[in-house]
């Protein structure tokens, strides 16, 4: 319960930052979703935005809050991207992912001209790689990718639903979750990730977070970079 009271501080108070006029990234996960709902009052009370959501649950959220949506295609810049994370460094470096939508919200991230993670305290940590670093890939090459990853040093392990079932993204690509331990050096593994034929992207979030909204306790704090 503490967990969830701290995302909520952290959503809402993102949700405050955005501004009459704005294109406004939606993040895909629990703490996103209370910047949806605060979002959604604000509309009510007469704010005027589109939204361009990371993932088709992001958008059912959004659609049912009453958050009008648009496309990259309408918006190709971003005015603000709000969206949380599994691990935050404090370079302000992430790890996204865990929900699976890390494609669609590295590309809105990269879109925007300021990108906002909010997160509970739980997610802050001194170096990234605990959490086990989802990797998007194409099918076709599964087993190639998973060897070159395995050559990194890492365990590379196929994501399934709970039923067994493989998971597939709302790109229709699976996603391996790589466990490599205590990242040392992150953008150059990113560098190595991205160089990999078939992998479609991977969850290190370089160089896009300015700002962090931590919910920690009865308060918001806030960290910043650059």
């Amino acid at each position: 319960m503490a967990n969830e009271k701290e995302k909520e501080l952290a959503g809402r108070a993102a949700a405050a930052l955005v501004r009459d006029g704005e294109v406004v990234g939606l993040g895909t996960g629990s703490t996103a979703f209370f910047t949806m709902l605060a979002l959604g009052e604000r509309i009510k009370a007469g704010l005027k935005i589109v939204g361009i959501p990371t993932s088709n649950a992001t958008a059912d959220v959004a659609r049912e809050v009453g958050i009008p949506l648009a496309t990259l295609d309408q918006h190709p810049e971003i005015d603000i991207d709000i969206d949380g994370a599994d691990e935050i460094d404090p370079q302000l470096r992430l790890i996204k992912g865990g929900g699976g939508a890390l494609l669609r919200e590295k590309v809105i991230a990269a879109a925007s001209k300021r990108m906002v993670v909010i997160a509970d305290s739980s997610k802050l940590v001194p170096a990234l790689g605990k959490f086990p670093l989802p990797v998007e890939i194409v099918g076709f090459a599964r087993a190639v990718v998973k060897r070159k990853i395995q050559a990194l040093g890492a365990t590379p392990k196929l994501r399934t639903r709970a039923g067994g079932s493989l998971y597939l993204t709302d790109n229709g690509n699976p996603i391996l979750d790589c466990e490599f331990g205590k990242i040392g050096d992150p953008p150059a593994l990113a560098r190595t990730l991205s160089n990999i034929p078939g992998v479609v992207e991977h969850g290190l979030f370089i160089g896009l977070a300015t700002l962090a909204l931590i919910g920690r306790g009865d308060r918001v704090e806030e960290i910043r970079v650059g």
